[in-house]
């Protein structure tokens, strides 16, 4: 099915209720619960942000979608780590700093807007995301899921 006919036959499947859900419920769970609150909390930190998408170097994968300020681009760029501005910790978060799982820079490239910022990197550990699987291992990154359109639900896309 292609995206066109994907989302146009499928209306009632975007749902964005996020309320009475626990973490485990909204990282591993299938309910869809989109948070399309999500830029306007971003825009609501107090800081000046870009999104920022680290992007593993030599599978193309994209492993997370973050945001920048200047402060978080520069330890990028000093460090070689991908640095994000944690919006909902208002603060500085350089990935693996706790986990161990760092995200080792490649390159940084700015796109035509100059409005956002892809981290090429080579990833350093057990996986980018926060989350586990049921084994106790990170996933290699945050798009562990796919929508299941026939379900209306999300599925945990297997590691290959």
């Amino acid at each position: 099915m292609d995206a066109v006919n994907f989302y146009h036959s499928t209306p009632d499947l975007v749902l964005c209720k996020q309320d009475g859900m626990d973490h485990h419920e909204l990282e591993n769970g299938t309910k869809l619960a989109l948070d399309f609150t999500k830029l306007a909390k971003v825009a609501a930190c107090g800081e000046n942000l870009i999104p920022a998408v680290a992007q593993d170097a030599e599978t193309g994968e994209v492993l997370i979608v973050g945001y920048a300020n200047q402060l978080a681009l520069e330890t990028t760029l000093e460090q070689g780590m991908a640095t994000f501005w944690s919006s909902s910790r208002n603060e500085l978060w350089i990935k693996g700093k706790t986990s161990g799982d760092y995200l080792e820079v490649v390159e940084v490239r700015v796109n035509c807007e100059q409005n956002s910022v892809l981290y090429r990197v080579r990833p350093k550990g057990q996986g980018a995301c926060h989350v586990k699987d049921e084994q106790g291992s990170a996933y290699k990154g945050c798009y562990y899921r796919r929508l299941d359109p026939a379900l209306k639900s999300l599925v945990t896309t297997p590691v290959a």
